[in-house]
C-alpha cells in the first residue's frame, strides 16, 4: 500500500477532521504543510502532525506557488473562498478533497469540475452521507430490489433549533453572500444522498421556504443586542447565549471555543458574533424549506430542511414491492414487504450523527475511500465523480432560484445554461 500525502489549506474544524486521519493511519496518510491565516489554528497543525516552520503558510497562495510536494491537497476554507484555491491546485497537478459545497455559485462550481477533468486530476467533494453504515444501507437495500422500483421519497433534513442559531444564524454560515444559500450551505448532502439513491437523473425542480423566526422582529423590545449585556429574557430564551455556549454536551462548544474554560467563553460572548441575540443578527439564510423534485421515470421526491426540531435525518422510500422508513438518528432501518406484508428491522451499530461523532463514520469512510481512489485502487459504491457531485449541486442552486422566482425549473434547461 503506498502511502500519500497531503497539504491541507483552511485547517478549520472539517480540514482538521480528515486530517486526524494521519494521526491514526501514520502508515497511510502523511500532513506535509498546511495553509491558514490564524496563526493559532497553524500552531495547532505544527503540534498534531509535527510540520516544521517551513510546512507553515499564512496565505495558501504562498503554498500553492511552491512545487507540488503532496499527493493531494484537503480544502476546508469557507465556501466562498473555495474556488481560487482549488483551481490554483487543480493547475499543479494536485488530486483534491474538496469540502462541500464546491462552491459558491453554478459558474464557479463549473469551472472547478472542467478544470479537473482537463486537467485529468481526481477531485472528491466530501459528501460524507454516503460513506455512512447508515446511507450504504439503504443504497444497498434498494439495490437488492427489496422494495422493488422506487416510485416516491420524503426526506426530511431536521437541522434542530440550537445547531440553526449556532451555524446558521450566529455563525460562519448565516449569510448567503459570504457563503451559500441554506440549502446548498446544509442540503446539499442531502441533495446528493437522494440522487445517489434513486439513481436517476433528477428533471424538475420547485421550492419553498423563507426565513420565518430569526429576524428582528422577533426581538423583543427590551433585549439587548448581546445576551451578555444583561438580557430580562435569558432565563426563558432558548438561545441565550451564556446557556448555550456553557452546555458542554453541545457538540460545536469545541469547535467554537477549542479548549477555552467557562470564565474564558464568557468573556469572548461579549465580543464574538456568537454572543449576538439570535433576533438581532446579520443572517439572511432561511430557516426552513421544502423542494420538490421529480426524477426521470416519474419518481417523486420532497426534501424538507428546517430548524425546529430535535435534529436528525428521516427518510420513507416508496416502491412497488414494499417501502423503507428509517432515522439515522437511531441508525435504524425498517422495510415492509407487501409480499410477506412482515417487518425487517436492519439495527445498525449506533453512531451519532452529529460532527463530533464523525457524521455516523461518515468522516472515517470517506478518508479510506478517497485514499483508495487516489491510489487507483477498487473503492466502494459511495465515491462519484466531480461531475457527479456538480449535477447533484445543480439541484440545490435551483432550488434556490425556484424559492426565489416562484418558478418550476426544468433542470436540462437549467444546466444547458452553465454546462459545456
Amino acid at each position: 500500500m503506498k502511502k500519500l500525502t497531503a497539504i491541507v489549506v483552511g485547517f478549520g474544524s472539517r480540514s482538521n477532521t480528515y486530517a486526524c486521519y494521519a494521526e491514526s493511519h501514520p502508515e497511510e496518510l502523511k500532513i506535509v504543510a498546511v495553509a491558514d491565516p490564524i496563526p493559532q489554528k497553524l500552531e495547532k497543525a505544527k503540534n498534531k502532525h509535527d510540520l516544521p516552520e517551513s510546512a507553515l503558510f499564512s496565505d495558501w497562495k504562498d503554498l500553492a506557488n511552491q512545487p507540488k510536494i503532496a499527493d493531494f491537497a484537503i480544502i476546508g476554507t469557507q465556501d466562498n473562498l473555495h474556488t481560487a484555491p482549488a483551481l490554483a491546485l487543480i493547475e499543479k497537478g494536485y488530486n483534491l478533497l474538496l469540502e462541500k459545497p464546491i462552491a459558491q455559485t453554478t459558474e464557479e462550481c463549473k469551472q472547478i469540475v472542467e478544470a479537473a477533468e482537463n486537467k485529468g486530476v481526481k477531485v472528491v467533494i466530501c459528501h460524507v452521507l454516503r460513506f455512512t453504515k447508515f446511507w450504504y444501507a439503504l443504497k444497498e437495500i434498494i439495490d437488492r430490489d427489496e422494495i422493488g422500483d422506487i416510485v416516491s421519497v420524503s426526506h426530511f433534513e431536521n437541522v434542530g433549533n440550537i445547531h440553526q442559531s449556532h451555524s446558521y444564524v450566529r455563525g460562519p454560515w448565516k449569510n448567503a453572500n459570504e457563503a451559500t444559500p441554506m440549502i446548498l450551505a446544509k442540503s446539499c448532502h442531502d441533495t446528493d444522498i437522494l440522487q445517489w439513491l434513486i439513481g436517476k437523473e433528477c428533471k424538475k425542480v420547485q421550492s419553498f421556504g423563507s426565513l420565518a423566526h430569526f429576524t428582528k422582529k422577533n426581538k423583543p423590545e427590551d433585549a439587548p443586542h448581546r445576551c451578555m449585556e444583561g438580557c430580562p429574557h435569558a432565563d426563558s430564551c432558548f438561545y441565550d447565549a451564556k446557556k448555550v455556549y456553557l452546555d458542554k454536551s453541545m457538540w460545536f462548544r469545541d469547535n467554537a471555543f477549542g479548549e477555552a474554560s467557562d470564565e474564558e467563553i464568557l468573556e469572548l460572548l461579549k465580543t464574538s458574533p456568537l454572543g449576538v441575540c439570535v433576533y438581532d443578527c446579520d443572517n439572511n439564510v432561511v430557516d426552513h424549506q421544502v423542494v420538490n423534485m421529480e426524477f426521470e421515470g416519474g419518481i417523486t421526491a420532497s426534501l424538507s430542511m428546517n430548524a425546529f426540531n430535535e435534529g436528525g435525518r428521516f427518510i420513507k422510500i416508496f416502491g412497488t414491492k414494499g417501502e423503507i422508513t428509517a432515522y439515522m438518528g437511531k441508525n435504524e432501518i425498517d422495510v415492509y414487504s407487501f409480499a410477506t406484508k412482515q417487518h425487517k428491522v436492519y439495527e445498525l451499530l449506533k453512531v451519532g450523527e452529529h460532527i463530533n461523532s464523525g457524521h455516523g463514520g461518515g468522516d472515517e469512510g470517506i478518508m479510506i475511500d478517497t485514499l483508495k481512489f487516489f491510489r487507483g485502487e477498487e473503492t466502494s459504491k459511495s465515491i462519484c465523480s466531480v461531475r457527479m457531485s456538480y449535477i447533484s449541486h445543480l439541484i440545490g442552486f435551483a432550488a434556490e432560484k425556484s424559492r426565489l422566482t416562484n418558478q418550476v425549473i426544468d433542470l436540462d434547461e437549467y444546466s444547458k445554461t452553465f454546462n459545456s
